[in-house]
């Protein structure tokens, strides 16, 4: 199997072309670049310019401005010329979707063109369409007809290009012979790149964006591989999870599928799509790539070759896990939340994870989001903890207990062996492993006790790993498992050793979202150095499993960021409908601005809240149109009635 990255144990950049935008250059190893897009109307000159100095100013080296006719494309020159005048010239890019004539105005004015090769050219009408091989090549040509203009205008002015493919809205012939799948995707892409490698014109960068980190990330693995094996060589990539949403859910969104490719050195200029003023999206940007930023070489996990790799990093599929108790096998995912700094527990100290206790009735009340285990360290607790809560301790302090049922023991590998060999185990037991170094003796009879089934039955391994290397050195350990027909549960262990609560998030959404992405891990155990946040992290660790859709404990949320099409306040929607839907676990909704971030966009969504025209809203079910042309004031409580309608509205507790 090629591989998408130069290597699986290791950081190396993924070589690229290398692309001049202006006086930036994108590729062949060049900084990681960090960009934008404005949310102002296009043609209020003065909006614009001034919302791309904050961008600029808060560190975008790219600002993208929509363009959806010809008037807003030749209104670039203004803004361009303003801030030229005011001494910025950060480059501008415009962004196009359905009209070729636009794209060929703006492509003379600035300095980057975007367009989306599924609404460039064809139509999406959601018909299923049927095409003799002689048909579909027609339609090859109708495409390199239409866009050879394009290409020749940026070859004429120096342009830059990206081939921005989103899922969702692929062509409906890309859809008819592909369906809605990351190989079709790139096949959208690639249609376009020929076309433009035939007119000699390399100066493109390519995106694969999608609402779903997981159809992202195997997107942009295929196209790498599908530009190596065709071309010999590949394009810079952008990078971006398109409609992420807001706050931290959109934080966390981001940083899972943009980092689960960074982390192997896939991709050379990225942008976090928020709901939020987009002045906002840049300090997240720079936690996200400060992480690869002059990174140093670090030993690899393990000196043995990987052979062949066990798991297929183009399509997701969960590793095979035994189940010990309510851990592995096909159950959810579990959570453990670390308590090991708290002294003096009291049952208010579990607020933070999900569980209230009712002092009158005696009674624990459940949140969605609760934790299934907690680390207490050297201490349990003095009081009687919900049914669902089970506690784990350290090994030398479980040793301690009359009662050995009470507690889960907490061992690392050494201790562990040790403990089988004097038979001083429980039924259930947590294993941790160091992994920045498996080639240890420790870990090998390890290895070996597992082969033997009532060990492996009692076993629960929580590997962890620190450094920069940390997530392919957990990868290696889970390729270890497999190499050795190993099927123990594992619950991920992930450190931050960082300085703030939102390197803390990065850190944890990069480094264990990667791992769930390839189907790895059967729970989350997140860990910070400093302060305890127990709150915080219960937060992003079910925020994690929800975005890589391993465990579903709340309603999702697929909201684009606004531009200049936007036709309604879509912060203030967003709150609106989060407001009164927030407890519909497990329901999709997508909140779009305008139709280009329709149907298509939130492919994958139950309901869509879709501004048709200036106050007005169209609502789908899936992507079907149920009501159009609603007023803005009514959508909302219309929207409610459509989930009721549909048998998936509960009331609130």
């Amino acid at each position: 199997m090629q591989l998408y990255c130069n290597s699986l144990t290791e950081y190396k950049r993924l070589a690229t072309l290398e692309v001049k935008v202006g006086d930036l250059l994108i590729g062949n190893f060049n900084p990681i670049r960090i960009q934008t897009m404005t949310t102002t109307d296009t043609m209020d000159t003065a909006a614009t310019v001034a919302q791309s100095i904050r961008c600029i100013e808060a560190g975008a080296e790219l600002v993208r401005i929509t363009a959806p006719s010809k008037k807003e494309a030749e209104n670039l020159l203004h803004i361009k010329n303003e801030l030229r005048r005011q001494g910025y010239h950060t480059p501008l890019v415009a962004d196009i979707h359905f009209t070729p004539n636009a794209a060929e105005i703006a492509a003379r004015i600035v300095e980057k063109v975007r367009i989306n090769p599924g609404n460039y050219i064809d139509k999406k009408k959601f018909e299923t369409l049927e095409y003799t091989d002689a048909e579909y090549l027609e339609e090859i040509d109708r495409i390199r007809e239409r866009f050879t203009p394009l290409v020749n205008i940026c070859k004429e002015y120096g342009t830059a290009m990206r081939i921005g493919t989103n899922h969702g809205s692929l062509s409906d012939r890309i859809m008819s012979r592909y369906g809605d799948t990351p190989m079709g995707m790139v096949e959208s892409a690639m249609e376009f790149l020929r076309i433009a490698e035939d007119l000699h014109y390399r100066n493109i960068v390519l995106s694969m964006k999608a609402s779903n980190p997981q159809v992202m990330v195997q997107a942009y693995r295929l196209l790498v591989q599908t530009m190596q094996q065709e071309l010999g060589h590949c394009y810079p990539l952008h990078l971006g999870v398109t409609e992420a949403g807001d706050g931290e859910d959109g934080r966390i969104k981001s940083a899972i599928g943009i980092g689960t490719l960074l982390e192997d050195g896939v991709g050379d200029t990225i942008r976090v799509s928020l709901t939020e003023d987009p002045e906002f999206e840049l300090p997240v940007c720079r936690d996200i790539v400060k992480r690869y930023t002059n990174r140093q070489p670090e030993q690899p996990a393990s000196s043995s070759p990987i052979g062949t790799l066990p798991y297929s990093p183009y399509a997701y599929k969960r590793r095979e896990s035994s189940a010990a108790d309510n851990i592995g096998d096909k159950q959810v995912p579990v959570v453990v939340a670390d308590y090991q700094g708290n002294t003096h527990l009291q049952p208010s100290d579990l607020n933070a994870i999900g569980y209230t206790y009712d002092e009158p009735s005696d009674k624990w009340n459940i949140a969605d989001a609760a934790a299934d285990y907690i680390y207490c360290g050297a201490q349990t607790p003095s009081f009687a903890l919900p049914g669902t809560l089970q506690v784990v301790v350290d090994a030398t302090h479980w040793q301690t207990l009359a009662d050995k049922q009470a507690a889960v023991p907490y061992f690392d590998a050494s201790t562990y062996l040790d403990a089988i060999a004097a038979g001083q185990t429980a039924q259930k037991n947590f294993v941790a492993v160091a992994c920045n170094n498996l080639d240890t003796t420790a870990v090998n009879a390890l290895l070996t006790q597992l082969q033997h089934p009532d060990i492996a039955r009692a076993t629960v391994l929580t590997p962890y790993a620190t450094g920069h290397n940390a997530m392919a050195s957990i990868r290696r350990f889970f390729i270890l498992l497999a190499e050795n027909q190993l099927t123990v549960p594992v619950i991920i262990h992930s450190i931050s050793q960082h300085a703030t609560a939102d390197e803390h998030l990065i850190h944890h959404a990069t480094e264990a979202g990667a791992l769930l992405l390839d189907g790895f891990g059967d729970g989350l155990w997140l860990s910070n150095h400093g302060p305890a946040q127990q709150a915080t992290l219960n937060n992003i660790a079910f925020g994690i499993l929800q975005a890589t859709r391993t465990r579903i404990s709340k309603t999702e949320y697929i909201s684009c960021p606004s531009c200049g099409r936007t036709l309604f306040d879509l912060q203030e929607t967003t709150a609106r409908i989060r407001a009164v839907t927030h407890h519909l676990k497990g329901v999709k909704i997508a909140i779009m601005g305008c139709i280009v971030n329709g149907p298509g966009e939130m492919a994958d969504a139950d309901f869509g809240y879709v501004g048709s025209g200036v106050g007005k809203i169209t609502l789908y079910r899936g992507k079907e149109i149920v009501k159009r042309g609603l007023n803005s004031d009514v959508a909302v409580d219309e929207l409610i009635n459509l989930i009721r309608e549909n048998g998936m509205w509960v009331e609130k507790n």
